[in-house]
């Protein structure tokens, strides 16, 4: 195949963590032929979607995750993207403006033929922060709303939450907010931009000092080990970019359940990877971008995360 990876800059890349490069890796080594680009290399032209992309192969000796240059690219060239037998939206967020634009011109590619996953369009109606609604009977008390007085009640109803934008990641912008309502009014302003912007509340779970848990989803099944990140010092943010320490872990029974639920409902909306967040019993987050951490799953645990996606991937594009 031709598999397009839309995703930020190549040279950007750290190896020795980044699932995308898994993914190359493993398309690689089956024979399968490797474009990138980035997402402001996509265009429009006179009926067509196309775009920007250089070819490039993996180079060097592959057990070196800390090697540099780990690449070899040709000469840019502009290509439909109809001409790709598969195209992978790679692209970490933040999901602005931009970002919406990028999907937007993946659905015109896809209507006429190009094969995009995730699909651009589940892409954009799942919210990473609010796609949980769809599955109340996992979620803890949560509370979305701009209404600061609203937000004050929840806190005042159960005495230690957490508070987070609704477009955040990495753990960029969560607070807690502990029973004595230390900072509450200015991190709601802020957070809320003076009530011009829906903020996220949840009940604190304490289950997060064992981690926040990234269950991850492939074809409609999951990985059977979860990466539990794990809060350092006196952080309550166990995201690995905020510090956090990774520990591969088999899937509980309560894992199981909530990706046995959303596994099947998801794939058929076209998302063939998600990485759901689970703290405890808790699902709190459900992830389409750019889902991570096949690396760190694969080297605690042998388990080949990025061949079971390269093989969901050529099912997808039979």
């Amino acid at each position: 195949m031709n598999i397009l990876f839309i995703a930020d800059p190549l040279d950007r890349f750290k190896i020795y963590k980044d699932s995308t490069y898994a993914m190359m890796a493993e398309a690689a080594r089956r024979g399968h032929t490797l474009y990138a680009c980035e997402p402001k290399h996509l265009g429009w032209a006179m009926g067509a979607v196309e775009a920007t992309v250089r070819r490039f192969q993996i180079i060097g000796d592959g057990e070196d995750l800390h090697r540099h240059p780990w690449y070899a690219a040709e000469a840019p060239t502009t290509r439909e993207l109809t001409g790709f037998d598969a195209i992978l939206m790679r692209k970490d967020p933040p999901f602005d403006m931009e970002y919406v634009t990028s999907t937007w011109l993946l659905e015109i590619a896809e209507r006429a033929g190009a094969r995009v996953f995730n699909r651009p369009q589940a892409i954009r109606d799942h919210s990473e922060k609010l796609a949980i609604g769809e599955f109340p009977q996992f979620v803890a008390p949560t509370l979305v709303t701009r209404d600061a007085d609203r937000l004050r009640a929840f806190h005042a109803e159960h005495g230690d939450v957490i508070l987070k934008p609704l477009d955040g990641m990495g753990g960029m912008g969560v607070f807690r907010v502990k029973p004595d309502g230390m900072n509450l009014g200015s991190i709601i302003e802020m957070l809320s931009h003076d009530g011009a912007r829906s903020v996220m509340a949840q009940k604190f779970i304490p289950e997060i000092k064992d981690g926040d848990k990234r269950i991850l989803l492939i074809g409609g099944e999951p990985v059977p080990y979860s990466l539990a990140r794990i809060p350092q010092g006196n952080e309550v943010r166990g995201n690995l970019a905020a510090g956090g320490l990774g520990r591969a872990q088999p899937l509980t029974a309560r894992d199981r359940e909530i990706a046995g639920t959303l596994a099947p409902v998801l794939a058929a909306r076209g998302l063939l990877l998600v990485g759901l967040d689970a703290i405890g019993d808790w699902l709190t987050e459900v992830n389409v971008t750019s889902p991570t951490c096949f690396r760190e799953i694969m080297e605690q645990t042998g388990f080949d995360v990025a061949a079971m996606f390269v093989d969901a991937l050529e099912r997808a594009t039979a």
